[in-house]
């Protein structure tokens, strides 16, 4: 068996090419990256070191990689002959990763089992954009390459750190790990994944895991960032702070609740799992290393604005969310762009308009006054420390 993954970095080596290899797939990475792809190329074998309760290291052998930039024919070729094919390379990276699937599918042999498509991205439908992407470009031609690729959404959730400087290509990542994959896609022919899950309906664990992880990560780092705390784990140990994530998160667990009929007990035990990983001292997370993106962070359907927007449609508070919005406007990081780009556009755009840009609010939405408000305040700020 044979899987090609996108994306060589931390994600892809510590997480999805690691299940991949227990699996027993041989395992074929792509990236642009001469240096990283050189550095695969050079190795017998990496380890993926988990810190924290319960960790262990695992060695991970029979990979190689692939540059994609210098040889595209070559990627086409690995692909062709694949049963698996996965992604970690980010949402807005997978109209290029649908190029070369498109081609190995018209290459591959109609006789053979169908390639088995995943991408696994902080995003929703991550892999049925991906496959939207593929039909684009195969036009009239996809009807006779259809049945040759299915396609799965994923839910993937481990939180991989920026790793140090001196790792090489091996990966620090913590214990917990979440993959679960919509499973009718397979017709009964599973991908041998151990440790994930096949569900029937995968859309309450993709909205748990960002609505939670992810909202809970990012308002931990904007809140941190504001109180000039640099770890994770330390914007955690202020009890003030640890309560504001919480309540944050209460209120999406309540949403989670009527919208998906979820438990609130067991959202309560999944948000507590969550901030128990969020606190662990052995991993060396930064605020700036989760905050940065705020711009794509405060988009309409990511993990503030969703849930909040969905909260006060549904009659709930969001009152605590937007305390993270309100602190996500505030990141001020020289060293990421979109932080850069976001406040300088509240030092020289209409706050209100702005907003709406952002977020992807209307005015009409019950959402938007408070959202505005929140934009305007910051604006003044901004303009103030001029």
């Amino acid at each position: 068996m044979k899987a090609v993954h996108f994306g060589a970095g931390n994600i892809g080596r510590g997480f999805v090419g690691l299940l991949l290899h227990q699996g027993g797939y041989e395992l074929v990475f792509s990236d642009v990256a001469a240096g990283l792809v050189d550095a695969i190329n050079a190795a017998d074998g990496y380890t993926v070191h988990e810190v924290g309760e319960g960790g262990a290291d695992t060695q991970v052998t029979g990979f190689r990689a692939v540059n994609s930039a210098e040889d595209p024919e070559g990627l086409v070729a690995e692909i062709t002959d694949a049963d698996v094919v996965t992604t970690a390379v980010g949402a807005t990276v997978l109209r290029f990763v649908a190029a070369p699937i498109l081609d190995a599918l018209r290459r591959r042999d109609p006789a053979a089992a169908p390639l088995q498509i995943m991408a696994c991205e902080n995003a929703i439908g991550a892999t049925d954009l991906l496959k939207q992407e593929i039909i684009a470009r195969a036009g009239e031609g996809w009807e006779a390459l259809a049945g040759r690729a299915v396609f799965a959404n994923t839910a993937v959730d481990r939180i991989v750190p920026g790793q140090p400087a001196d790792a090489g290509i091996d990966v620090t990542v913590e214990p917990f790990f979440e993959w679960a994959i919509e499973q009718g896609p397979f017709g009964g022919n599973l991908p041998n994944i151990p440790g994930a899950h096949f569900v029937d309906d995968l859309a309450p664990y993709i909205e748990r895991k960002l609505f939670t992880v992810n909202t809970g990560h990012a308002t931990t780092a904007y809140l941190g960032a504001q109180a000039g705390i640099e770890r994770i784990s330390d914007v955690l140990a202020d009890e003030t702070i640890a309560a504001q994530v919480a309540a944050a998160l209460a209120e999406t667990s309540a949403l989670l609740a009527v919208k998906h009929g979820l438990d609130p007990q067991e959202l309560a035990e999944y948000r507590a799992t969550i901030l128990r990983r969020f606190a662990n001292p052995a991993l060396p997370d930064t605020v700036w290393r989760v905050g940065r993106q705020p711009l794509r962070k405060l988009s309409r359907h990511e993990r503030f604005i969703g849930p909040a927007a969905e909260a006060v449609e549904n009659g709930l508070s969001a009152d605590a969310l937007l305390v993270a919005v309100r602190a996500a406007l505030a990141f001020d990081d020289p060293a990421d762009e979109q932080s850069v780009e976001l406040q300088q556009r509240l030092r020289t755009e209409d706050a209100v308009q702005l907003a709406s840009d952002v977020t992807g609010l209307d005015a009409q939405h019950p959402l938007f006054p408070a959202v505005s408000e929140a934009f305007t305040s910051r604006a003044a700020e901004v303009a103030g420390s001029l």
